[in-house]
């Protein structure tokens, strides 16, 4: 009998938290400086003036280094505070040393000094990507709701290399990503 999409997802989710949890302090570090790096070369060569990004939780690449370098930049940086029934409110990031924790182990400015306006750029959270831009998130469904709005922005997937598959199932409702980026 075959698995569903749903359960294929969920078994990629698993395997993928596993190895991102298990993967070495020091290569973690390693990752994220070149996937900041990346990123910050693709922010300073498309002009972005309105940054959204989310606040790294567990064993996700570490952009706070990147979000701070864009803040010091004068660009906007604005970062989901997640909601009940799949929405996101989006927060203007200030200074990173004023967050608060929020819902699944996540957390977001303190503030509530929501941001209305358009985004050049939104860096999007996941477990697994795939070469065409697909990827399995957390199964929350709350950033293909948030991307369905977003059609002019350009949506960028940051991750690990174990983390990008040739392929990853999806469904008619999952958008993808326009790049993903990572240490290949």
């Amino acid at each position: 009998m075959a698995i569903s999409i749903k359960e294929q997802k969920q078994e990629i989710r698993n395997k993928m938290l596993r190895q991102r949890d298990a993967l070495p302090r020091d290569l973690r570090r390693n990752y994220s400086e070149f996937i900041c790096n990346e990123m910050w070369n693709l922010i300073s060569s498309q002009g972005v003036k309105t940054l959204h990004t989310f606040l790294p939780m567990r064993s996700e690449i570490m952009l706070l280094p990147l979000i701070k370098r864009a803040l010091d930049n004068g660009i906007i940086v604005v970062a989901p505070k997640t909601l009940p029934k799949r929405k996101m409110q989006n927060l203007l990031i200030e200074d990173l040393k004023q967050m608060e924790s929020g819902i699944f182990g996540t957390y977001h400015p303190k503030t509530n000094r929501e941001f209305k306006g358009a985004f050049d750029l939104i860096i999007v959270a996941g477990l697994a990507f795939d070469k065409a831009g697909y990827r399995i998130g957390y199964g929350g469904g709350y950033y293909d709701k948030f991307l369905a709005d977003q059609k002019y922005s350009w949506k960028v997937g940051v991750c690990f290399p174990f983390q990008l598959l040739d392929k990853v199932p999806f469904e008619n409702h999952d958008i993808p990503v326009n790049e993903v980026i990572t240490l290949v």
